[in-house]
């Protein structure tokens, strides 16, 4: 079984109010008042500027993007998040911008290392979003994000 997320997620009206304008964008509710907006190539199209300047922390990440997530997080915390698994084994990684401050460092959990003491990169990012967590669970279980399997799942 494969698993593949690349995502932004943030408070509903905060992804609503950065997302108005833009074409072919859809966000899906995920819980605890978190929205998940999938990365597309429309959304890429959108906010990218082509400068080719992504983060080399993350995969796929567009020059221009991070300046979109910080302006996004004027208002409130917004995480990037992106996880690729395979048959149990993979990698995740995940970053927050909250004021138009990048507040948690892109993290990055390479494949066949375990998770720090912390939770995985996805988990300590919807922590900082405020995301609550029962015992046994987790912040990534905890609003749903098992629930598809690829990016393009969740607006469909």
């Amino acid at each position: 079984m494969s698993y593949d997320l690349k995502a932004v997620i943030a408070g509903e009206e905060i992804l609503r109010a950065a997302t108005r304008g833009l074409c072919a964008v859809r966000l899906a509710s995920i819980g605890q008042g978190l929205s998940l907006l999938p990365v597309t190539d429309a959304l890429i199209e959108a906010v990218a500027d082509g400068s080719g300047d992504g983060a080399p922390e993350f995969q796929g990440f567009p020059g221009g993007f991070g300046k979109a997530l910080a302006d996004w997080s004027a208002d409130g915390p917004v995480a990037y998040v992106e996880a690729e698994y395979f048959g149990g084994v993979g990698e995740q990684w995940a970053a927050v911008w909250d004021a138009g401050t990048l507040v948690l460092a892109p993290l990055h959990v390479d494949e066949g290392e375990p998770f720090p003491p912390a939770g995985s990169p996805i988990s300590q990012a919807l922590r900082r979003l405020g995301v609550a967590s029962r015992a046994g669970e987790d912040e990534f279980s905890a609003v749903g994000l098992d629930r598809h399997r690829h990016s393009e799942a969740w607006i469909s």
